[in-house]
């Protein structure tokens, strides 16, 4: 029955999904007698620290949000920001006659679905409504066919919830303890993160080899064109029967695998050349054979994040949230899918646009059918495609920007991957010759012909290797056969050096993770976006890279809670979700199991659950986290560079460090926080600490009498006082040390005492104006500026700090403010177009120096970029990489100093309670203050319980 039957016997049916864009999308669908409202995601999720946790529970439930002591009950708080959207659903729902449950059709919309139906309590029929795709037709088929909702796949989005807040409730203090406040572990991110740190030891401990061979140019004597040319390219494949060796013949440790092949030297490579000069050639062996390539199944979540990250340069989540808005917009279908199937009807959209665009010798004789390839994939979605029965081209779409593109990228493959297979032949040539001094060398051509593209006509899939071959790339070698008699052109020597393994991007950090079968295809986006929001790992271009802070954390989790970052454990655990979804296992046992250990009296019965299976007693979580004495916090957060040199982690950020700190000669220099850690060698630890650095002892100040330092800080250098002993540094008599930057043209060798003394008596007062208002002369992280209330005017040099007058001051605040003084001066240099954001791009002078603009994003030329020399492709080259790092993020330090202060959600405070607080006697605020620091606590580990899954 359609909508619109149902709609004229009466009746009002209130329909509620995820996201207003959704909303507003299906409500054209719907029509009149349909009210559709969104949720905004979650209504109602664990408690966000102990503060949202109802009074009548105490102790550990507190803590954790779940009763681990009554069959690890779920204790489920409405969301502070959702209260007023779940006030409107109900007021709705008491107007409506039935309600539609319409959330996204995976475990985490059912249980968005459940939440709902929980907490709105409806007295009127409950339809569950799924669609895969925002079509006319799929929405009203999905409110004609509607279902119950699943209780197996809700209680599978359960236990992961819970599992994943144990795992970030109990293992989080234990890093806040022994590495940095603020850190989160979470049951994947820590295993992706142990990836990233594992690939970076790789590289810290490979030994580059260089090996050498030549590479000969032959020439058939005959003239030659596109279809047959006229000479190849050979490389030095065997002298006398034996292999030359390769990059892939050699170990990280920079030695040979095998005594079996022959490692040629500079030298040799030059000497064999010069005798190959006079040789004789000829065609030893032709060896042909067909060619065939089949195109790539249609996308998945994560097959999709890779091709965008190669093609387009997106990130995983940059990925999704296109894919989002594409998906809510009626342009796709749902986009967080393990499936390759596709639907009869997109089978038979995609051929009729196969025989449309490209003929009919490019369509199969049957469909093509692609089974999955993902083990225990979570729903029967289908893939992601271009929605509905007849696909738009990108060009009929209407869309711009990031939103085409990506639609461009699923279009082209949905359809090639309902092409034939691409056909071709390929071709290896053997060319033999004798040296001089009676070598018999050997050179190895192939080639590669395409007779027929099929599918590679509309799509051809990326690599991870920028210098990788893609398939369709054509070789195309001479027509030469055995004995052919070939003369050298040339021969030349080239010298190689084996690289360490490159570190992994977005696309390949994916594809690993899904591959060890570790987390889900629709959680890894957050997961990578959780360890770059963590400061765990930072980008760099599009590589992925490990901060010295994340060896730390995966260096205490492998040697105290191996288990738990363990790859296989780790997806035999995602195995026991599975099983818990499909009615194969028991939520409550497995994690008594998980959480409490094998052998334990909670544990009575259990069978089965996430131990090893090996018969072996294991502990639990609970009692992995409650011995922590056996954790050295120097030890695990140190890591030897060497020539005695120490990397620490300290709580303020990296160092290096030779001797102990009460040894005579000790040495100590902070690290650049964006210093990948292979490119800590011992040279560079060397030149940081051979920098100025300790306390210069400047004298006394002649008032005080307190003794003046110049020190060199992670910020800088600067100027400060030593307080006397006994000088109060925390509670209501503290007193901070007086402290100051140094000028930009100050060192920390040439400061003397009278500078220092000068610089802490700013801020200074200039004066007052007409009514009466302080004007001061500061100096701020930005540069010198004036201050008036909250208007501040920036200098033009820091001298004026010190003899700016009230008559110069006034005449500043008297002129109309300006902003964004850089970008009222002219451009230092054009550039061009940027090619991915198609605006032009310019080198403009900013307060750090000049740095290229396309005008949405801005990026600091390097200390070896110069204005002069800079050139577009550098230009367009550091905007992408900006782009790729991302907006800035807090860092972890930043975190964990702000943590402590941070305050427990609460309702704002109306007038008469303001006024109340003010008699507040100081014992009861004390009290508030201890209470909020405790919820503050429980809120950072909330932060990081969600951070997985």
């Amino acid at each position: 029955m359609s909508p619109t039957s149902e709609t004229a016997h009466g009746g009002r049916r209130l329909v509620i999904v995820e996201s207003p864009a959704k909303a507003k999308t299906i409500k054209g669908y719907l029509g009149p007698g349909y009210v559709v409202e969104a949720s905004v995601g979650h209504i109602r999720d664990l408690p966000n620290g102990a503060a949202e946790v109802p009074e009548k529970y105490t102790g550990e439930v507190r803590r954790l949000g779940v009763d681990v002591e009554h069959d690890f009950q779920p204790i489920y708080v409405v969301n502070a920001d959702k209260k007023a959207q779940v006030r409107k659903l109900k007021e709705l729902l008491a107007e409506s006659d039935e309600l539609y449950l319409a959330t996204d059709e995976d475990r985490e919309g059912e249980a968005i679905a459940w939440h709902l139906q929980e907490v709105l309590k409806p007295k009127v029929p409950v339809h569950r409504m799924v669609f895969h795709e925002i079509t006319k037709d799929a929405i009203r088929a999905a409110v004609a066919n509607p279902r119950e909702l699943n209780t197996r796949m809700v209680d599978a989005q359960e236990t992961r919830r819970i599992l994943d807040r144990l795992y970030g409730y109990e293992v989080s203090p234990v890093l806040w303890k022994k590495v940095m406040r603020g850190l989160s572990a979470g049951r994947v991110q820590s295993v992706a993160t142990r990836l990233v740190v594992e690939r970076e030891r790789e590289r810290i401990a490979f030994r580059s080899a260089e090996y050498w061979d030549l590479t000969g140019t032959f020439s058939t004597g005959r003239a030659g064109d596109a279809s047959d040319p006229s000479s190849l390219v050979a490389r030095l494949n065997a002298v006398d029967g034996r292999r030359v060796a390769q990059g892939r013949d050699f170990g990280p440790d920079g030695r040979l695998k095998s005594d079996q092949v022959l490692h040629l030297d500079e030298a040799n490579a030059r000497a064999l050349a010069t005798a190959l000069e006079n040789a004789s050639f000829s065609v030893r062996s032709v060896e042909s054979k067909p060619y065939r390539r089949s195109p790539y199944a249609p996308f998945r979540t994560t097959t999709l994040q890779q091709e965008a990250s190669r093609k387009l340069g997106f990130g995983a989540k940059s990925t999704m949230q296109v894919a989002q808005k594409l998906y809510e917009n009626g342009f796709i279908t749902y986009m967080r899918t393990d499936s390759t199937t596709l639907s009869d009807t997109a089978v038979s959209a995609a051929r009729a646009q196969v025989t449309q665009l490209y003929g009919a010798g490019y369509l199969p004789d049957k469909p093509r059918t692609y089974a999955g390839k993902v083990k225990n994939a979570q729903e029967a979605h289908e893939a992601i495609r271009p929605s509905g029965d007849r696909f738009r081209t990108p060009a009929e779409t209407g869309l711009t920007g990031d939103q085409f593109k990506l639609y461009e990228l699923i279009w082209k493959r949905t359809v090639a991957s309902q092409m034939k297979d691409a056909v071709g032949n390929s071709v290896t040539v053997k060319i033999g010759g004798r040296s001089s001094d009676g070598r018999d060398a050997e050179f190895s051509a192939s080639g590669k012909t395409i007779t027929f593209h099929g599918f590679m006509k509309a799509y051809v899939e990326g690599a991870d290797d920028p210098n990788a071959e893609l398939d369709d790339r054509e070789r195309r070698l001479p027509q030469v056969a055995e004995g052919d008699a070939l003369s050298a052109e040339e021969i030349s020597v080239d010298g190689h050096a084996t690289k360490p393994p490159a570190r992994y991007t977005e696309a390949s950090l994916v594809k690993e993770l899904e591959e060890r079968e570790i987390g889900r295809p629709s959680t890894y986006a957050s997961i990578i976006g959780t360890i770059l929001d963590r400061g765990y790992v930072f980008k760099k271009g599009t590589a992925l890279v490990p901060s010295f802070l994340s060896f730390a954390v995966v260096n205490l989790l492998e040697t105290h809670f191996g288990r738990l970052v363990d790859y296989d454990f780790t997806a035999k655990m995602e195995d026991d979700l599975d099983r818990i979804a499909q009615g194969e296992a028991q939520a409550v046992p497995w994690l008594r199991r998980f959480y409490f250990g094998e052998g334990d009296d909670h544990n009575a019965g259990v069978a089965s659950g996430a131990g090893n299976g090996d018969g072996d007693h294991l502990g639990g979580l609970k009692e992995l986290v409650t011995d922590l004495g056996a954790i050295d916090a120097r030890e695990i957060s140190s890591f030897p560079v060497g020539d005695g040199i120490m990397l620490r982690v300290g709580r303020y950020g990296p160092y290096v460090e030779r001797g102990e700190k009460d040894e005579e000669g000790h040495q100590r220099a902070d690290v650049p926080e964006d210093l990948a850690p292979d490119e800590l060698t011992v040279e560079y630890a060397e030149e940081l600490l051979a920098k100025p650095s300790g306390d210069f002892e400047l004298g006394a100040d002649p008032e005080s009498g307190h003794q003046i330092v110049a020190k060199d800080g992670r910020y800088g250098p600067y100027v400060t006082e030593i307080l006397p002993d006994g000088t109060p540094k925390t509670g209501k008599n503290a007193v901070k040390p007086r402290t100051a930057s140094l000028f930009k043209s100050m060192s920390l060798d040439t400061v003397t005492l009278a500078d220092a003394l000068k610089l802490m008596s700013l801020p200074r007062v200039v004066g007052t104006d007409a009514e009466g208002v302080e004007i001061t002369a500061q100096n701020g992280r930005y540069g010198p500026y004036l201050k008036k209330g909250t208007d501040s005017r920036s200098l033009e040099n820091e001298d004026q700090l010190f003899n700016i007058t009230l008559e110069e001051a006034l005449a500043i605040y008297a002129q109309p403010k300006q902003r964004g003084r850089a970008a009222a001066k002219p451009p230092l240099k054009e550039l061009g177009t940027d090619p991915v954001s198609e605006r032009p791009v310019v080198v403009k002078d900013g307060r750090f120096g000049p740095y290229v603009t396309d005008g949405e994003t801005n990026a600091t030329l390097r200390t070896d970029d110069s204005v002069e020399a800079i050139t577009p492709e550098r230009g367009y080259e550091l905007l992408a990489e900006k782009r790729a790092k991302g907006p800035a993020k807090k860092t972890a330090k930043k975190a964990a100093k702000k943590a402590p202060a941070k305050k427990a959600p609460a309702k704002k405070a109306t007038t008469a309670k303001k006024a109340a607080a003010k008699t507040t006697t100081a014992k009861t605020a004390a009290k508030k203050t201890t209470a909020k620091k405790t919820a503050a606590k429980s809120s950072a580990a909330s932060a990081s319980a969600k951070s997985d899954e």
